[in-house]
Formats: structure tokens, C-alpha cells, sequence
């Protein structure tokens, strides 16, 4: 059974009574149909209604459930031929950032994303998602094959953000993501991004200028992680679900301030209840923009990236 959050214990609840109840219906002989399929239809329309009605807060738990699908379980559910590629070049292969050339139907593509574990040994070797530099030079290394070649690109991201460490800072972390938000803007070829559980700050941007950028419904993008904020406005990280609300995190909020593209749909009780439909709801997204990407000219998509993220934001002058 997955890992049970917080809000959904009425659902437990409701579906440990089916359980006594079919033991009940078993040992004693007596037909509990009835009751049972009454129960079942009880479970199913609360868990419909809890899911449309997610505060923040709530979905920032879904977005960081440990069964959540990561890169690789999307790349093997979505591509066919997947070949990895790695290192920067310069000396690291940081295992927090995944890339290489796949086909998805058929169709070339370079697809690269955030790494995270589902296990403690896993998590150390993936650094739990957040990449240091020689992560971002080795995606922009993919990035720059992929232009060469007119290959599109695809990114997948979930992350706390980049690395904060001492070794971070010393090889330039700052500066690594600067370059990528620079090149992924001159690229002539379709980018197309979908944040898929956590999109925190520059370490999720520095994957993200893209002609298309999506958000999983479950999933969150922000300029700081809500404890972070709560850190710094309230001096207190408890307040993380204030934080949450007043960030406006959800793809609801970003798509009304032009910040995403579109949401796409995730299995009632989020990605991690069934690996299957959440694929395929992202392989149809990724095909269908490919599919209106592929008519516009290398020239087009840059003015048309340039004009996207310029247009963000207000300007206020006193």
C-alpha cells in the first residue's frame, strides 16, 4: 500500500470497514454485498471530491510522495530506444541530471530531466534531485547536441532546487544555471518542459526555458520552496502551508499569470496511484505540441521563447 498523507486517513478509514467487512462476509457465510458495494461507491466519491478541492499545502504533499514516478520511470514508460549520455565534459557525471536520445512514437528526441530516488541508497546517489554544476553544463552539453542536430528537446523536472552546498558554490552553481537560461532562450529547435512533482527556484528555471512549459496537476513551481519563504517572512518554517497559499504554487494560479502552458491531468489520488495513465497523459501532451511546434522555423520559435517569458510579470513604476 502507498504511504498514506495526512488528509487522506478518511479514506483509510472507509476502506478498513470493506476489509472487515469482507472478513465478516467470509468467515460467517453472510452476503455483506450490499453494505460492501455501498461502502466502496462511499470511498470512491470522497476520494473524487477531496482530489478536485486540494488546498496547496495538500498538494505539495502529493507533489513529495516518495512512490511519485521519477525521470527514468517516465522515460521507460513513454520512450522507446532510450540511450544515456554522460558528463560535462569537464571531469563529472552528477548523477542528479538524466539525459540522453530516445524516440517517443517513432520520433527522435533528447530528453533530459531531474533525478531523484526512491530509496535512501538511491537518494545519495542522485543527491535527492538537486544538481550542482557540472549537472547543468552536462544537460546544456545534451542541449546543444540536440540543436546541432535539429533533434527537439524534452526536459522533466523535479527538484527541491539546485544544490546549495560549499562544492556547489566553489564551481560556480550561480553561474551555471545563468548560462543555461541564456542558451536554452537561442535554441532552434522545439523545448518543451513539464515540472513533474517539486519546481523550486533557479535549479528548476535553469531546465525550463522552453516554447512549452507544463505542470502535472499534483505537482508545484516556485521561486522558493514554501518552507524557505516562511523561513524568511515569518522566521518560522512551520508556517510552510501559509507560505503555500500566498506563493500561488498550483498550475491553476500559473496558468492565470501566463507562467505555464497547461496542466496536465493526474490519476485520481495522484501520479504515484498508477504509473500507466500518468504516462500516457504526458506522452499525448508531448506529442501534440511536438506535432504544433514542428510547423513554426527555428527563427519563429526564438522570437516566439524571447516574447513568452518577456511577457511575465508586472512592471510597476512610481
Amino acid at each position: 500500500m502507498s504511504a498514506i498523507l495526512d488528509f487522506e486517513k478518511p479514506i483509510l478509514e472507509i476502506q478498513e470497514k470493506i476489509e472487515e467487512l469482507k472478513k465478516i462476509s467470509l468467515e460467517s457465510g453472510m452476503d455483506l454485498n450490499k453494505e460492501i458495494e455501498t461502502f466502496e461507491q462511499q470511498a470512491e466519491d470522497y476520494r473524487k471530491e477531496l482530489y478536485s478541492n486540494l488546498k496547496p499545502s495538500q498538494k505539495l504533499q502529493i507533489a513529495r510522495h516518495p512512490e511519485r514516478p521519477n525521470f527514468m520511470d517516465y522515460v521507460n514508460h513513454i520512450c522507446e530506444d532510450f540511450v544515456e549520455l554522460h558528463g560535462d565534459r569537464e571531469g563529472m557525471d552528477d548523477r542528479a541530471i538524466i539525459g540522453g536520445l530516445a524516440k517517443i512514437d517513432g520520433k527522435p528526441v533528447m530528453i533530459i530531466g531531474t533525478m531523484k530516488g526512491k530509496s535512501t541508497k538511491e537518494n545519495l546517489e542522485y543527491n535527492f534531485g538537486m544538481p550542482q554544476p557540472q549537472g547543468y553544463r552536462k544537460a546544456l552539453r545534451l542541449f546543444k547536441h540536440a540543436n546541432k542536430f535539429n533533434i527537439p528537446i524534452i526536459t522533466l523536472i523535479d527538484t527541491p532546487g539546485a544544490y546549495p552546498g560549499i562544492s556547489a558554490e566553489e564551481t560556480n552553481q550561480g553561474g551555471a544555471i545563468a548560462v543555461n537560461l541564456m542558451q536554452m532562450a537561442k535554441f532552434e529547435v522545439p523545448v518543451i518542459a513539464i515540472i513533474t512533482g517539486e519546481g523550486c527556484s533557479g535549479g528548476a528555471l535553469g531546465l525550463a526555458v522552453a516554447d512549452r512549459v507544463f505542470l502535472l496537476e499534483h505537482a508545484y513551481y516556485t521561486v522558493i520552496s514554501p518552507e524557505g519563504c516562511a523561513s524568511i517572512l515569518w522566521r518560522d518554517a512551520s508556517k510552510a502551508s501559509e507560505a503555500a497559499n500566498a506563493l500561488k504554487i498550483t498550475a491553476t494560479d500559473l496558468m492565470n499569470f501566463d507562467i505555464i502552458d497547461g496542466e496536465i491531468k493526474e490519476p485520481v489520488g495522484g501520479a504515484h496511484t498508477n504509473y500507466d495513465e500518468i504516462s500516457a497523459n504526458m506522452k499525448k501532451t508531448i506529442l501534440e505540441s511536438l506535432d504544433e511546434l514542428s510547423k513554426l522555423s527555428g527563427k519563429e520559435l526564438k522570437e516566439q521563447r524571447y516574447k513568452k517569458f518577456r511577457k511575465m510579470g508586472v512592471f510597476l513604476e512610481g
